[in-house]
């Protein structure tokens, strides 16, 4: 981590998204504030940590945070506007969703729409630089893929409680033997009909 916060002493929102790649199930987004003299040396960029310590983590995350919230866009959204609008739609949910409004927004990637004039900054590769970008990588994470776990109950055939939606070879082979579900973004083209 190269700091906690982008700006000091400052009611700091960060925020990130899971799911942009995936074949199936929503995006997720999550967004948390740390209270301004908050550090954990454990908290990273969710892609870095195993499933366990990631789960653990999430614990500590809601315990120790000022405020946090999770919010989503389902594949019919994404399919309607395209994941990138419905990733920053779901960190715009989140963010309406948090009980104290944010003075500063931080976000991963590079690509935001502003949020109710709050001045915010998007940072590139932002969940490995800032504390809570990583911790928002690690909400949005564990509460999809939980998610994604249960969708899978419903429909065994692609074995999202593994991939978890992702374009595995074996979720692809069950596209193309099963057809899709109702939870598959139709826009993708892996999901799309193939021509005979």
């Amino acid at each position: 981590m190269e700091a906690v916060f982008q700006h000091e002493k400052t009611l700091e929102a960060g925020c990130d998204e899971a799911g942009r790649g995936c074949l199936a199930g929503p995006v997720v987004a999550a967004a948390v504030i740390f209270p301004p003299d908050y550090f954990n040396k454990d908290i990273n960029d969710s892609k870095q940590l195993s499933e366990k310590k990631r789960v653990k983590l999430r614990e500590q995350i809601i315990k120790d945070a000022l405020t946090y919230s999770i919010a989503q866009c389902d594949n019919q959204e994404i399919d309607r506007i395209n994941i990138l609008q419905a990733s920053i739609l779901a960190m715009h949910r989140a963010l309406d969703k948090l009980a104290v409004t944010p003075e500063f927004i931080i976000v991963d990637g590079n690509k935001f729409r502003p949020y109710k004039n709050i001045e915010y900054k998007t940072i590139v590769k932002g969940d490995s630089k800032y504390l809570s970008i990583a911790a928002a990588s690690i909400l949005a994470k564990t509460f999809r893929d939980d998610l994604i776990t249960e969708l899978s109950k419903e429909y065994p055939l692609y074995n999202w409680a593994k991939n978890k939606g992702y374009p595995t070879k074996e979720h692809r082979q069950a596209i193309n033997i099963y057809g899709v579900s109702p939870y598959h973004r139709l826009s993708y083209e892996p999901c799309q009909p193939k021509l005979i």
